[in-house]
């Protein structure tokens, strides 16, 4: 029977079906991570401008900012799976999907008070890590007006999971889309002081960065409030009333996946201080590989966030079939992309790399030849990428958070870390041992994460009660 009231049918009857379902949802989603790539683009295009002292103080402020950004991010994503599991259990539930939202929002509110606090801190936090005290002291400045973006930024991962749950991924795409523009304005007048704006330098780019934040948090809660499926859950409805019972359901759950996308964050972050210990020509190497693996990596993810909602549908469901289906259709998505990404990067390493630095200056040779070298490793482990990064989203589909994040703790950092900087300072492979340890960490987890998929039904991963506050 078809649910003709609601967003999602019933379990699709072929897999062709859940495939086609499972792409009409992920490509906003996909889409909405690429426009926010372009947010962070133009942030450093324009920046780089004021020269490469302002581009470095922003570079490490950026990156304290950007593991609590992740942090809280896998706390929030909790919301997904449970609102995904209501509408898999009951197709009309509103006020459940409701509790979930608000402590959602709840959730984002108290993991940034202390983070602000840290953040706040900033220059004590990077002359602790023996960062040089003129940057350090610039970085603060950038993020005493950057860190007001950390709130309006995980609502936002909250709604967008709320309308994704909902079939209208779309509307995170529109507005991501808007923030482009409204970014690079608030750039452009900020830090250049055009128009009669004040000229503010490293500083107009956070106040941008906050604007552009909350102007989105704000449109999007806006839509929700009259656009017709979405406002009759009056998701806003009593926003100040707490539920303690269904924050500490989010905790719960979010709690592990903040600590997995903490581990896969902090573990790229610390390799390039592995890289800054070889030398310079290693670090700016990296730098344009990484780049590269992070655009294509914009697509798994957003696969993976259409995951998470299509397996918990079926795990609302209990229907197990409809769960392996919306598993396999996601992963043969992923890893069909990744090949050909793959593919394209094995093909024209020096071309990629090229976008990055100029190919033409003598002088940059080494750090390119270095870059398609590193490039190689990158295609290799393109498939364990886009597998491992699904492999968590089906498991955390299922509310099976806790184990995942022990495999990521694992396979990040002790086979990718500790195995990288084996092979770069005792093999002698320097920058490629780093490169190829983070790929056998990749590929470790996600061995790890399909290990247990295809366990699910031996260690009762469905058979769970429909509560979400059980």
């Amino acid at each position: 029977m078809q649910r003709d009231d609601h967003p999602f049918p019933d379990a699709p009857p072929r897999w062709r079906d859940e495939l086609r379902e499972t792409f009409q949802l992920a490509l906003p989603l996909v889409l909405a991570n690429l426009a926010q790539t372009a947010i962070y683009s133009t942030d450093v295009i324009m920046i780089g401008r004021l020269g490469a002292a302002e581009l470095a103080a922003s570079a490490l402020a950026v990156n304290l900012y950007s593991v609590l950004l992740f942090t809280g991010t896998g706390l929030i994503t909790a919301a997904a799976p449970l609102i995904a599991a209501e509408l898999g259990a009951r197709k009309h539930s509103v006020r459940e999907v409701r509790r979930t939202v608000r402590m959602a929002i709840w959730a984002a509110v108290l993991f940034c008070i202390p983070a602000w606090v840290l953040l706040w801190n900033t220059e004590g936090v990077l002359l602790a890590l023996g960062q040089e005290p003129r940057l350090a002291s610039q970085s603060a400045e950038f993020m005493r007006a950057l860190q007001w973006a950390l709130l309006p930024a995980l609502i936002i991962v909250a709604l967008r999971n709320f309308v994704a749950a909902f079939g209208n991924a779309g509307l995170a795409l529109a507005i991501t889309i808007v923030g482009i523009f409204v970014n690079l304005a608030g750039n452009w007048l900020l830090i250049f002081g055009h128009l009669g704006f004040p000229r503010l330098g490293l500083v107009g780019s956070g106040i941008a960065s906050t604007i552009t934040s909350v102007l989105m948090a704000t449109v999007l809660s806006g839509v929700i409030l009259v656009h017709p499926k979405l406002r009759r859950t009056h998701v806003f409805g009593r926003l100040f009333r707490p539920d303690w019972q269904r924050l500490a359901t989010i905790v719960r759950v979010g709690t592990p996946i903040a600590f997995t996308l903490a581990f896969e964050v902090t573990v790229f972050s610390a390799a390039v201080y592995l890289m800054g210990l070889i030398n310079d020509t290693s670090v700016a190497a990296h730098a344009i590989a990484l780049q590269i693996a992070a655009i294509t990596f914009m697509v798994p993810l957003g696969i993976s966030q259409g995951t998470t909602i299509r397996v918990g549908l079926a795990y609302g469901a209990r229907d197990p079939a409809w769960v392996s289906r919306a598993g396999s259709a996601s992963l043969t998505m992923a890893l069909g992309f990744m090949s050909l990404a793959a593919l394209v990067i094995w093909a024209i390493p020096r071309d990629l790399a090229g976008l990055f630095i100029d190919p033409t200056n003598p002088a940059n040779a080494p750090v390119l030849d270095l870059a398609v070298k590193f490039l190689f490793i990158a295609a290799i482990f393109q498939l364990a990428d886009g597998a491992q990064v699904v492999g968590a989203a089906m498991l955390r589909g299922l509310q099976d958070t806790r184990v995942p994040m022990v495999y990521a703790a694992i396979g990040y950092w002790l086979v990718g870390l500790g195995g990288g900087a084996f092979l770069a300072f005792y093999v002698g492979w320097e920058g490629e041992g780093v490169w190829t340890g983070l790929a056998a960490g990749l590929a470790a987890v996600a061995v790890l994460m399909l290990w247990r998929w295809n366990r699910r039904d031996r260690l009762r991963l469905i058979s769970r009660p429909r509560a979400v506050d059980a």
